[in-house]
């Protein structure tokens, strides 16, 4: 079952295509085996909240829009993060990318996955296998890694327009 998911998210990715506007977009690539994924964050800031506020986790996850290249792990991680993380706010997404860190963390040790695990992380479950390979772990988080250093410029207004100053687009190895 959880195989199938993996596939279907990599033959039919959820979120894939870059696309405007968006508040911050970064670049990272997995070193070990070249995967790469270039990653756009669009966030609504709540009523009243400024960017750099320190309000961040109030802000809600408008649109995740992405680029990559890889293989089957590292792209559908990406789709299925994207499920996970928008209409949420910068708080619940936030949740769900430490539940999946947890996750692989796990090393394949199935008592790790709980109901409440299961519950947050919905499909990002079938990861579960992942987390016995440690050379793959970085494949899963890959896109994961590009949503929170993303979404940490967004919140933190660090997002400059590089038709007007300069491009902030970051180089990352994950």
């Amino acid at each position: 079952m959880y195989q199938e998911i993996i596939l279907d998210h990599y033959r039919r990715p959820h979120g894939k295509g870059l696309r405007e506007p968006f508040d911050a977009e970064v670049h990272h690539v997995n070193p070990t085996c070249g995967d790469e994924v270039t990653l756009r964050v669009a966030l609504d800031r709540a009523a009243g909240v400024a960017a750099g506020s320190g309000a961040g986790d109030e802000m809600t996850v408008r649109d995740v829009s992405y680029d990559s290249l890889g293989c089957s792990i590292s792209q559908a991680s990406v789709s299925v993060m994207t499920d996970l993380v928008v209409g949420r706010t910068v708080r619940e997404a936030t949740s769900a990318y430490d539940a999946f860190l947890t996750l692989m963390r796990a090393q394949g040790d199935t008592a790790t996955v709980t109901g409440e695990l299961e519950d947050v992380l919905e499909d990002a479950v079938a990861f579960e296998g992942v987390s016995k390979y440690p050379a793959r772990i970085k494949c899963a988080l890959l896109g994961w890694m590009a949503w929170k250093d993303a979404t940490a410029r967004a919140v933190a207004g660090a997002w400059q327009d590089p038709a007007t100053d300069g491009d902030m687009t970051t180089e990352e190895s994950a």
